[in-house]
Formats: C-alpha cells, sequence, structure tokens
C-alpha cells in the first residue's frame, strides 16, 4: 500500500530526485477539513502517482471507468481506492457521494482526460456534479512541468525530456461549487496563480528559455530570417553595450560612432522606440530591459505633435529608430520635428558600429545570460514600470500608460490559463509594437511561452497577408474588424487553413465579417475586449466558452463590476481591478526634455489589484458572465433627456450596408442639447433610406442621426480604430 513504511518514503524521494518535485502550499491542505474534493489539472501519466504519494493524507481517486481498465491504471488500482465513475451508470457515484459526504479526501480529475491541447480541456458533468452533491471543500491542485514529460500526450507540441522539473501548486480551499462553468474557473485560476507573474520580465524570458532549449526559434519577420532564444539575448548583448553610453548622455543622431560600454553618468529611465513590428522591436525592446530601461513605443501614426506630447510627458531625451523604416514611411517631417528637442539613434548606425570582438562578446554573455542579467534583474522590483504605452487618442490626446513587469506577464498568464497555446503554434502578428494587444500578445506572450511570432510591419497590406498567413503556416491570427474585411477582399478560400485560432479586438467585429469568415474560410473569430490600461486582455470569447454578440468572460483574477449610468436603462461603467491593471498614467515630467533629469512621474491611481479601474466603457454582462459593449461613455449623446449610443447608429448603418464603413458623432444642439451625425464611405446612405431601414428594424426615431455625410475614407489610427478626434475636424 501506499501509505507503508517503506514503499511511500521509497516513491517521494524518487520522484523528488528525478523530477526534483517541488510542493507549494501545503498549509492549504491542512486547512482544508476531513471533507474534501481535490481538484487536480491532467497533464501526464505520472499526475496520479505525484498526488498520491506527495499528500500527506493518501486520498481516493475517482476515475472514469474507461480510463481505470487501462494498463497503466491497472496496477494503481491495487493500491489505492479507486471510485469507477461510468458517466453511462449514474448511480455508480452514489457511494463516492456518500463517502465525501461524510468523511473523505477524494481526487478527481474533471477533465476526465490527459490534456492533448496544452490547456485546460472540457470539464465533465460529472465532476461538477460530485462538487454540488457532497457539498464538499474544493481543494485546487495545480502540477506543471509534468507536460513536458516522456509521459505526457504532447509529445509533437512541446520540448519532451525524460525528467523535467515538477512543480505542485496547492491553492487556498474554496467553497463547494455550482456546476461544469464554476469548476472551469477553479482550474483556470488555479493555472493562473500557480504562475509566478510577480517577477522581472527577463527572469521569465529566462526560464522559458530553459523549458524550450536555446535553439528554440521564436520569431521571424518579413526578413525571413528565424530567431531562437540564444541569438535574441546575444543580439539583445551586442546592442545594449554598444549603445549605453549614448543612452547615458542622451546622445543623438549629430553624435554618432563606436559607444562605449561605460556605466551611465547622467542616466535617462526612459527611452522613446519607433520602430515597426519586427525582430528589430524586439531586440531592442529586450536590449533596454537588460540596461534597465524602459521602452516608451511612439505611435507613429499618431502625427507629430501627439508625438511630441508623448515624449514630453515621458521625458525622453533619445528616440530609437530605423532610417529606412524613416524612409520606407515617409516619415522624413516627423524625424525633423522630433530632432529638434530629442536624440535621434538609428540602429542602422549602431549595426555599422559593431566589430567581430563585439559580437563574440554578446555571444559569450549569451551563454551565461542569467548570471549576466543578475544584477539588473535583483536591482529592479517587479512593480517598476517595464513599457510606456500610450493610448489611442481616438476621443482625444493620447495618454501615457505605466505598466510594470508584474502587469505585463500576469496579463501573459491569464491569456494562456484560458487559451491552449503550445510551442507548436504560429502567431501572425501584424498589428504595430506601439498598440498594446500588438505588444503583449504579438511580440512579449510568444516568447515568454515558447511559441513562435511571425512580425509584419503593418497590417494594411490586404494584398500581401493572405498570401503571408498561409506561407508561413500560422495557427493563431491577431487583427481588428476592419483589418480582417480587409483581408477578406484579397484572400484565397485556402489561405487560413491552418489558422485554429483568430482573434478580433479593439473595436466591434461586424456580424457580416464573422459570418463571411465562418462560411468562406470555416473560421471562427473570436471577439475580445481590453484596453492599454489592462495591458490590455480584459475578457475573450475562447473555443471552450464562446457566446456570439459578445466580447467572452473575464480572465482569471480580474473582477468586474458595473456602476449605473444616469438615462441608461440598461448595462452602465465598467469597473475593473486585477494584477494586470496599470501602475497609472504619466503626470507632467520631473524635468523638460533638455534637462538632465531625463525622468516623469507616474501618478500612483492604481496598485496592480487594490483599486478599481473606470474603463469608460458601457457594458452589460449577462448571467453567464459573459460581457457585451454596448460603447463607450463618451460616445453616448443626450438627446431629450435620454441617452443613445453612437455605437448602436453606427450598427444599424452597418446592417443595411456591411460592406463598408460608418462612424457617428455627437454635435452640440442648441434646441435638444445634442444632435448626431452620421459619416459614411456609401454615396448611397441617405437619411431617409436609413428612417425607412430603421423603421423595419423597429428602431425609435431618436435613435437616428440627423444628418447623413459621405466621406471617401474614414480616418483612421494605425490600430484600426476610427480616429474621431480627426472626424470632427471634418
Amino acid at each position: 500500500m501506499l501509505d507503508d513504511s517503506l514503499l511511500r518514503p521509497a516513491l517521494t524521494f524518487l520522484l523528488r530526485l528525478c523530477f526534483r518535485v517541488e510542493v507549494q502550499g501545503m498549509g492549504h491542505y491542512r486547512a482544508a477539513g476531513d471533507k474534501v474534493l481535490i481538484v487536480v489539472n491532467h497533464q501526464s501519466y505520472l499526475d496520479p502517482l505525484l498526488v498520491a504519494v506527495l499528500l500527506p493524507k493518501k486520498p481516493a481517486f475517482a476515475i472514469n471507468v474507461f480510463q481505470a481498465d487501462k494498463w497503466y491504471f491497472r496496477w494503481f488500482n491495487k493500491v489505492v481506492t479507486l471510485y469507477r465513475l461510468d458517466p453511462l451508470k449514474p448511480m455508480s457515484m452514489k457511494r463516492l457521494i456518500q463517502d465525501l459526504r461524510e468523511s473523505a479526501h477524494v481526487v478527481i480529475f474533471p477533465e476526465g482526460r490527459i490534456t492533448t491541447s496544452g490547456g485546460i480541456m472540457k470539464i465533465y458533468d460529472g465532476a461538477a456534479m460530485i462538487a454540488e452533491k457532497t457539498g464538499a471543500t474544493i481543494l485546487p491542485v495545480r502540477i506543471d512541468g509534468a507536460e513536458y514529460s516522456k509521459v505526457s500526450r504532447l509529445g509533437k507540441k512541446l520540448r519532451q525530456r525524460w525528467f523535467p522539473k515538477v512543480r505542485m501548486t496547492i491553492l487556498p480551499p474554496l467553497e463547494s461549487t455550482k456546476g461544469a462553468k464554476a469548476l472551469y474557473d477553479v482550474m483556470t485560476h488555479a493555472a493562473f496563480a500557480a504562475t509566478p507573474y510577480r517577477r522581472h520580465f527577463l527572469e521569465a524570458l529566462l526560464d522559458a528559455r530553459d523549458w524550450h532549449g536555446g535553439s528554440h526559434v521564436i520569431a521571424s519577420d518579413i526578413t525571413r530570417v528565424n530567431m531562437n532564444y540564444r541569438q535574441l539575448f546575444a543580439k539583445a548583448f551586442v546592442l545594449s553595450s554598444s549603445c549605453a553610453g549614448a543612452l547615458a548622455r542622451g546622445a543623438g543622431s549629430r553624435a554618432m560612432g563606436k559607444y562605449p560600454a561605460q556605466p551611465p553618468r547622467d542616466s535617462q529611465d526612459y527611452v522613446a522606440v519607433l520602430l515597426p513590428s519586427g525582430l528589430a522591436a524586439l531586440v531592442t525592446f529586450v536590449a533596454l530591459q537588460t540596461l534597465g530601461k524602459i521602452p516608451c513605443m511612439l505611435n507613429f501614426s499618431s502625427g507629430p505633435a501627439n508625438l511630441l506630447h508623448a515624449c514630453r510627458i515621458a521625458g525622453v531625451k533619445t528616440i530609437l529608430t530605423s532610417r529606412q523604416f524613416i524612409e520606407k514611411g515617409k516619415m522624413e517631417s516627423i524625424i525633423e520635428a522630433l530632432q529638434k528637442d530629442y536624440g535621434i539613434i538609428y540602429l542602422e548606425d549602431i549595426r555599422d558600429s559593431i566589430t567581430p570582438a563585439d559580437k563574440l562578446r554578446g555571444f559569450a554573455k549569451s551563454l551565461v545570460a542569467r548570471r549576466a542579467l543578475a544584477k539588473v534583474i535583483a536591482r529592479t522590483s517587479p512593480d517598476n514600470p517595464m513599457v510606456i504605452l500610450y493610448t489611442s487618442g481616438s476621443e482625444g490626446v493620447p495618454k501615457g500608460v505605466a505598466l510594470s513587469h508584474t502587469n505585463i506577464l500576469a496579463n501573459v498568464a491569464q491569456i494562456c490559463a484560458r487559451l491552449d497555446l503550445t510551442p507548436s503554434d504560429i502567431v501572425f502578428n501584424a498589428l504595430p509594437v506601439f498598440h498594446s494587444f500588438g505588444l503583449t500578445v504579438g511580440m512579449l506572450m510568444p516568447p515568454l511561452s515558447g511559441i513562435k511570432t511571425f512580425m509584419y510591419p503593418t497590417p494594411l497590406h490586404y494584398r500581401l497577408i493572405p498570401d503571408l498567413v498561409y506561407d508561413t503556416d500560422a495557427t493563431i491570427m491577431l487583427g481588428t474588424d476592419t483589418f480582417y474585411q480587409g483581408y477578406a477582399h484579397y484572400a484565397h478560400d485556402y489561405d487560413f487553413w491552418n489558422v485554429r485560432l483568430a482573434v478580433s479586438g479593439a473595436e466591434k467585429l461586424k456580424e457580416s465579417t464573422r459570418r463571411l469568415y465562418a462560411d468562406r474560410f470555416g473560421l471562427t473569430i473570436y471577439e475580445g475586449y481590453g484596453v492599454t490600461e489592462a495591458s490590455p486582455v480584459i475578457a475573450c470569447n475562447t473555443p471552450l466558452e464562446h457566446r456570439h454578440g459578445t466580447v467572452g468572460r473575464p480572465f482569471p483574477a480580474i473582477e468586474c463590476r458595473i456602476e449605473k449610468v444616469e438615462g441608461l436603462e440598461q448595462g452602465g461603467r465598467l469597473m475593473v481591478r486585477g494584477p494586470n491593471i496599470m501602475l497609472g498614467y504619466l503626470t507632467n515630467p520631473v524635468g523638460s526634455a533638455s534637462d538632465s533629469t531625463g525622468s516623469c512621474a507616474i501618478a500612483p491611481h492604481f496598485a496592480g489589484s487594490t483599486e478599481w479601474y473606470d474603463t469608460g466603457d458601457i457594458v452589460d454582462i449577462d448571467e453567464g458572465g459573459f460581457v457585451r459593449i454596448l460603447g463607450r461613455a463618451r460616445r453616448f449623446a443626450k438627446i431629450g433627456g435620454e441617452m443613445v449610443s453612437l455605437l448602436a447608429v453606427e450598427e444599424l448603418a452597418g446592417s443595411l450596408l456591411p460592406e463598408v464603413a460608418h462612424a457617428a458623432l455627437a454635435l452640440l444642439d442648441e434646441r435638444k442639447g445634442e444632435h448626431i451625425v452620421l459619416f459614411t464611405e456609401s454615396p448611397e446612405l441617405t437619411r431617409e433610406r436609413l428612417v425607412r431601414h430603421a423603421r423595419e428594424k423597429g428602431v425609435a426615431e431618436i435613435c437616428l442621426p440627423r444628418r447623413v455625410a459621405f466621406l471617401e475614407s474614414i480616418p483612421r489610427l494605425g490600430s484600426g480604430k476610427v480616429d474621431y478626434v480627426a472626424l470632427g475636424k471634418k
């Protein structure tokens, strides 16, 4: 028996010797009491042995009868108590429920099988019924690392080895749950909570390299050059040592040359980055982290005035960019405006100054990267700023958003807890890296998870991108409704054959776009929702949980509440909090751009999970927890004392003419307070036609625009969102 005085210690010794098993949270096990249902994720054939041997009290196991009859469970039946559950015979649970009601520790794998997706699979109703009927305390247990072993079923998706390090995390006990959805939430939250997200970004990247191997390819771009972990660190070390001196002096384009690798004298913490999505952006980002600098990702599509504002509020001195990018993007006028106050460093000049000795030193450092980065990791708190992003500015001046290492890593962990992502995936990311979704999900999450990302410099090449998705064998696509519409116009029916997960955000996914991809490409677009201040993802539909017309359910550890808005009968302002919520907004810099401080102040508006953040979005949350976006708080017009959603006006026009874009604005009205103007790219849309369509739909006349105006092209930001500020000047 497993509790035999010799067998149990022997098995414990072997597991700790071979798999270096680490058990965390044993105090939670003792606090659970005597009537406990232990809920465990199922990653490998090793899992039952780990739980049976490493928990203090020998538990019983509830196992599907078809699994229990397989050869690898027959021996297990001889050493522990097994409850054989037959889904076709509900009475098979009777004894288990009776024993658990009295007093017992029972282990159950709610997925009913070893995962083959890499994530949590569907939860069987039988497991949920046991929790509900017995009223037992739920004790979540999360096993990590066993999926990399030779006894998992992910051999084609992960780099397996005989004896990977295994960690078993026991989470705090919970009250009994009701339903499979609640049990699924318990398991996804356990997956998130067991992830060490409160640490430095570089530490997480080093751990990913160790798990997947230094030669594992993690990134590529339009050059078709593949880059692995070892090359990423080597290039980052070379770049950081080459430009450290220039950054210390705030040097610019007039002070280029060979930069000595000397300690910074007049250090600047914040460094602006003006680069498109590509390998250069990833290397630059990591290089700045190795120097302890904070990248400020500039939105090159926002115009000189907004770029100057972004640099000013961050107190930067220097901008890292690419001469080739500036020339191809025809942004010479932007550089002329910026270099009056800020130093410009071109990556091409740094590249030309690098010697073979520099490359050799960078390669040598990459071999001992953990030791080389120990100091910068030790002196940087996980709650310090890691990156500065800027809001879209679609409704005003962009704000600088300070995101910490904890914020970004927490959001990555939340995404991975809900989506089955594995190193066999390839992400196609054409979203810009100044966009929060393009940065976190498109550029940082893949290398942190061992996934390859293909980065393309612009999402606007509608003709080329579908063919590139096909050519790269991408399995994951990121985009907005506008971009998906553009791709579909030029795509071959087979271009998206290998895509299994297409995610849309930033703007509402039109019904016509969703239906087009489902009917023509056999592809479901999963709509999600996020804001820059949340690092950015808050909710998303997934293959396991999908409700049409919503943006999905909030991810683990994200709390939501709705504040009522006067004049609105349905929904209210969405307030959120969680570890992914920003540190705060940038305030006025301590010194001007020309001062020696090179620093800025962050309004401590939020502290991770302690304060509520007002998203400014009007939403409704249904009984299943799915979030439905009704509009922006600012995007409501008050007409005759009633609140009218401008998004609803746009959707009404879209239901009539879905092939073209529409945008509604509220303008001041002396008589009614405000009135609505609808801008459209269709010359055929008239107010009279829209009125007839509204009557057929049963839409009240108060919700109709007073005027319909034709524009050949509605202005948009680089993220694909409508630029309402520019539109208001039309």
